[in-house]
């Protein structure tokens, strides 16, 4: 890597990586969480990671790339993580599930976050206004998301969980 742009064009295709592998496993999330409220956010998530991919995708084209060819080794090891802890494991209880649910999916998206606000940064830098206001949107929409999770655990579902 030799450029700025080299860098964000790098990190858009991790990042891509990175919403690809999260849409399987917080669709599984979705299936084993049992509170209403909180499979609905796991399906806004997963709905909102589809069209955050297809923004990668649409950035990079843009740029002349094409968005494969990037393995994005941090969300792998998230991924393994939230089936490990979340899926995998054995709970007497839905609602110390649907908490476990909760910390497995806002590791992944405060991974989206990070990756985000890097290259939305990149972009500004760069001079690339539309692709700036692009990422700037879908990192708002991820603060939003996570938001609404940490609503959901502090709104009763750690309540539950402690029970």
């Amino acid at each position: 890597m030799n450029t700025l742009k080299d860098l964000y064009i790098d990190q858009l295709k991790d990042l891509y990586s990175a919403c690809d592998q999260s849409i399987d496993v917080t669709i599984k999330l979705e299936d084993a969480a049992t509170n209403a409220d909180l499979k609905e956010a796991l399906h806004k998530g997963h709905k909102g990671t589809s069209a955050g991919k297809d923004v990668m995708a649409g950035i990079l084209r843009k740029h002349g790339e094409e968005p494969g060819g990037e393995h994005c080794h941090g969300m792998e090891g998230l991924v393994k993580e939230a089936r490990k802890h979340a899926l995998e494991e054995e709970f007497g209880d839905a609602d110390v599930r649907d908490a476990m649910i909760i910390t497995q999916y806002q590791r992944m998206a405060h991974y989206a976050i990070a990756g985000y606000g890097c290259v939305k940064a990149f972009a500004e830098r760069l001079g690339f206004e539309e692709d700036a206001e692009l990422l700037d949107r879908h990192l708002s929409n991820t603060y939003d998301g996570d938001e609404k999770f940490t609503d959901l655990a502090k709104g009763g579902i750690n309540a539950k969980a402690a029970a």
